[in-house]
C-alpha cells in the first residue's frame, strides 16, 4: 500500500479549500494580521526522518525516553533504553518503516501536513482566518519549532489539537508537557488553549461510518468488523487514565452508528512493548483465532489512527494480514485510516470552532473593506 498525495484540493467539490499558502509547512512565513492573530498547532506523534537505523535510533531515543511513555524508574530504564533497546530495535525498525516509506517520506508525516493544510482551508470557507501548523510529538517539525514559528508570526492565540481522538496520559498530556515546556523559556507566551479527547464526537464518529459504507460498498463486508486500537499498559487504567474507556466507547458509538449486532464486531488492541500485561485482547491473537474459526473474511480498521503510519499499514495491514491468512482465514480486508477523506477535515473544522468560539478569527468589515479599497486603487505611475 503506498501513500500518493495529490497537491490539489478533491475536484468539483463545492467545499474545495483554499490551496495552502507557504505558511502551513513550509519555513516561509508571513506575518499574521494583527486582527486575526490566531494559529492551530495540530500535532501527531511523529516518524523518523528515514527509514534507516540511524534515524530511527535518534526517534526511539526521544520517544522512549519520554516518562510518559515509559512508567519505570528512570535510572533502571535508561540502562534498559541505551543498554539493549537502542542496540537491537533500531535496525529492525527501520526495516519496517521501509516496507511503507514512500518517494515523499513518511506517510503519516504527509498525511498529518495534508491535514492541517485541509483545515486551514475548510476555516477559510467558513469565514475563519486561523494559520494551523502541523507539529510531531517526537521528530520533526518539533512543537517547540512549531510554536516559535508562529510567534514570529505574530500569533497571540493558539488552540493546540491533537491526532488522539482517545486521551491517555501517554500521548495527550505528553504533547501538553512539551507545551509547557516550551512555555517556560517563553517571556511574552500566546493564550494557549487544548482539546484533550473527541472519542465521542459525532462528526468524528460519522466519518469513521462513512469510510467503512464506502469500503463495503465497493469490496463487499465481512461478517466481522475488528477495531484495533493502540494498546497501553492495563496499569494505566488503574492509576486512572481512561484511555481504555474511551476506545471502548468509539467503537460502541461507531458499530451503533453502523447498526452492527454485538457479534458482528470485536475491539482489539496491538502494538504491545515489553512483558508487562497490556489492554486485552490483543489483535494478532484475535486475528489467528479468527482464521482457524473458518469465518473466512475480515474486515480491519484502525479508529484511534486519525492517519495512516507504522502501526496501521504494516503492523495491521502487513503482520496482521499475515496472521490471519496462515492461520486459515482466506480474505483480509484493511480499512484505511481517516487521512484526508472530507467529511473527517469537516469533522475536525468543526471541532476547531467549538473550541475557537470566543476568539476573533473571522475577517472584520473594517478589514475586508480595507482590503477591497486597497484593490481598488490603481497603482502610482512609477
Amino acid at each position: 500500500m503506498r501513500f500518493r498525495p495529490e497537491p490539489a484540493a478533491v475536484p468539483n467539490n463545492p467545499n474545495r479549500p483554499h490551496s495552502a499558502p507557504s505558511t502551513v509547512s513550509g519555513p516561509a512565513v508571513t506575518a499574521i494580521p494583527a486582527d486575526s492573530a490566531t494559529a492551530i498547532l495540530w500535532c501527531n506523534l511523529g516518524t523518523p526522518d528515514a527509514p534507516t537505523a540511524q534515524a530511527v535510533r535518534r526517534y526511539l531515543a526521544d520517544f522512549l525516553g519520554d516518562p510518559r511513555v515509559v512508567e519505570i524508574p528512570r535510572a533502571l530504564w535508561w540502562l534498559i533504553l541505551h543498554g539493549i533497546v537502542l542496540r537491537t530495535r533500531p535496525a529492525k525498525s527501520a526495516a519496517k518503516y521501509a516496507s511503507i516509506w514512500t518517494p515523499e517520506g513518511s506517510p503519516l508525516k504527509l498525511w498529518t501536513a495534508r491535514q492541517a493544510l485541509l483545515l486551514r482551508g475548510f476555516l477559510g470557507e467558513r469565514g475563519h482566518r486561523v494559520t494551523v501548523r502541523e507539529a510531531m510529538r517526537y521528530g520533526s517539525p518539533s512543537i517547540a519549532a512549531q510554536l516559535d514559528a508562529l510567534k514570529a508570526q505574530g500569533a497571540t492565540r493558539v488552540l493546540v489539537m491533537q491526532a488522539y481522538p482517545q486521551y491517555s496520559g501517554t500521548t495527550t498530556a505528553s504533547v501538553i508537557d512539551a507545551v509547557n515546556a516550551w512555555s517556560r523559556g517563553v517571556r511574552r507566551l500566546p493564550e494557549l488553549r487544548f482539546v484533550n479527547d473527541f472519542h465521542d464526537d459525532a462528526g468524528y464518529i460519522n466519518a469513521l461510518a462513512q469510510s467503512v459504507q464506502a469500503h463495503w460498498r465497493q469490496h463487499g463486508r465481512a461478517k466481522v468488523l475488528l477495531m484495533s486500537f493502540h494498546g497501553v499498559p492495563e496499569r494505566t487504567a488503574r492509576l486512572g487514565d481512561p484511555y481504555a474507556q474511551q476506545c471502548l466507547r468509539t467503537a460502541a458509538l461507531l458499530a451503533l452508528r453502523l447498526g452492527l449486532q454485538p457479534d458482528a464486531y470485536r475491539v482489539t488492541f496491538q502494538s504491545r512493548f515489553g512483558k508487562a500485561k497490556w489492554l486485552e485482547p490483543y489483535t494478532e491473537p484475535t486475528l489467528r483465532e479468527l482464521g482457524r474459526s473458518g469465518i473466512g473474511r475480515v474486515d480491519v480498521m484502525c479508529p484511534g489512527f486519525p492517519a495512516d503510519c507504522l502501526e496501521t499499514l504494516e503492523e495491521i495491514a502487513m503482520e496482521g494480514r499475515a496472521a490471519f491468512m496462515q492461520a486459515g482465514g482466506k480474505e483480509f480486508h484493511y480499512i484505511p485510516c481517516l487521512n484526508d477523506g472530507l467529511p473527517w477535515v469537516s469533522a475536525l473544522a468543526d471541532l476547531a470552532e467549538r473550541h475557537l468560539a470566543g476568539w476573533p478569527t473571522r475577517v472584520s468589515s473594517s478589514a475586508a473593506s480595507a482590503a477591497s479599497a486597497a484593490s481598488a486603487t490603481p497603482p502610482a505611475a512609477a
